[in-house]
């Protein structure tokens, strides 16, 4: 059948190729590559087509993904684009092009502690070992996921300053005195939390930064600890690391997390980056509570641990979803092999598409396979999850735990470790 080469066919052919490309990039690069000698589309609309198929190449790790993105013209040439060209680099181990691509991003982005950390990886494996470890050095001074790996690598110690912040008495009297600060106390007094964080959050948009540090400080000293970590943040004061990782709920945190058979630093990772320990928080995709669980997850955990079953109520009871969550974490660690890396991946984004993002064959360092994880949401939770873990851990223990060696290899060894699980 004929078409006619009109706006409407244009568009028509370009999503299906679109949609295309989410199964199978090279398919949908054969068809558009024939698509565009028979129609005239626009320049735009080509760019368009050919850097999605060449980034979701680059995301299902084709091998072809890299010649797919570096073809591409400048204007497609973006930070994302950019990214998945070094990330493809990293995969094939292509030293001197991570080095090439990560110094040919703009000056903000190559400057972000991930490429500070892999241009000094690529130095050197490179041999060049006196400008790597200038960059570690600098990298570890920062308290950020990156900086704790450029200290392992360094054998440097954390970036753990702690810094409690000092109460301004007449600022904190103030404070307690206005009426939206008492109405978004007596909310959360009476567990309507939901309704006091609007009323809360009114209220510091008028305040200053310093005032911010008091109100943090404030809902702090009432366990509002959702408000306190989002009000210090706003107010740009990151050091009081008691405040910004307190431990609620730790006698059911450390209980049920050992019932799981995992650390209980890694199940408070889990559940501040959820939900900042928002009791009653609901996701736009409907996972609620603490540990931000599915009602079709809660309620099958449930049903293995014989846990009563009332539905939204027993995900919003801090207790149960403890409970249900670290049993649920417990069970993904041992689906994929005990390896942490996988199960928080799977925690996120779910065990399915982990199965599909593991390596057919041979290892990966798991490093390059964090970095490689398609989706930018999973990506950046994986590397919150333990760079968070690392800081409870140190909360817990007063000791510090390195990130580096808990971070294993990632092989199909997984998948089959997964296949001999009953569970």
């Amino acid at each position: 059948m004929d078409y006619a080469d009109t706006d409407l066919t244009h568009q028509l052919f370009a999503y299906a190729i679109e949609r295309l490309a989410y199964d199978d990039p090279l398919v949908a690069n054969k068809h558009w590559r024939k698509l565009t000698g028979h129609f005239s589309f626009s320049d735009s609309a080509a760019d368009k087509n050919r850097r999605h198929i060449a980034l979701w190449a680059a995301r299902m790790r084709l091998p072809e993904a890299t010649d797919l993105l570096i073809q591409l013209p400048d204007t497609p040439r973006d930070v994302e684009t950019g990214r998945w060209i070094i990330q493809s680099h990293l995969l094939h181990r292509r030293w001197p092009d991570v080095i090439d691509e990560i110094r040919a991003l703009p000056s903000d982005e190559k400057q972000k502690g991930e490429w500070q950390y892999w241009e000094a990886v690529a130095l050197e494996q490179l041999n060049d070992n006196e400008e790597a470890a200038t960059i570690f050095e600098r990298l570890a001074a920062e308290r950020e996921f990156y900086g704790f790996l450029a200290a392992d690598r360094l054998n440097a110690p954390y970036a753990l300053t702690d810094e409690p912040l000092p109460r301004n008495d007449s600022v904190f009297a103030q404070l307690t005195n206005i009426p939206g600060v008492i109405r978004a106390r007596e909310l959360y007094y009476v567990g309507l939390e939901a309704k006091g964080r609007p009323e809360w959050d009114a209220e510091m948009r008028a305040l200053s930064a310093d005032e911010k540090i008091q109100a943090a400080l404030l809902a702090d000293s009432w366990g509002w600890h959702s408000r306190a970590i989002a009000t210090v943040a706003k107010a740009g004061a990151y050091d009081d690391l008691r405040m910004r990782y307190p431990l609620p709920w730790r006698e059911d945190f450390e209980g049920q997390s050992n019932v799981a058979g995992i650390s209980s630093s890694w199940a408070y990772g889990v559940a501040r980056s959820e939900s900042f320990f928002m009791r009653d928080i609901r996701s736009s995709a409907g996972a609620i509570g603490l540990m931000q669980l599915m009602p079709a997850t809660g309620q099958e955990t449930a049903k293995e641990l014989q846990l009563p079953w009332s539905g939204i109520a027993t995900l919003t009871n801090s207790e149960s979803n403890i409970q249900l969550g670290t049993h649920y974490l417990g069970k993904m660690f041992r689906r994929f092999g005990n390896n942490r890396i996988l199960a928080t991946a799977a925690y996120n984004a779910g065990p399915a598409r982990i199965e599909k993002w593991l390596p057919s064959s041979g290892s990966l360092d798991a490093r390059i396979w964090i970095e490689n994880i398609p989706y930018n949401e999973t990506r950046a939770y994986v590397r919150r999850v333990l760079f968070d873990e690392a800081i409870f851990h140190w909360r817990l223990t007063g000791q510090i735990k390195r990130l580096s060696p808990t971070l294993q290899t990632i092989s199909a060894a997984q998948l089959a470790a997964r296949n001999g699980q009953s569970d």
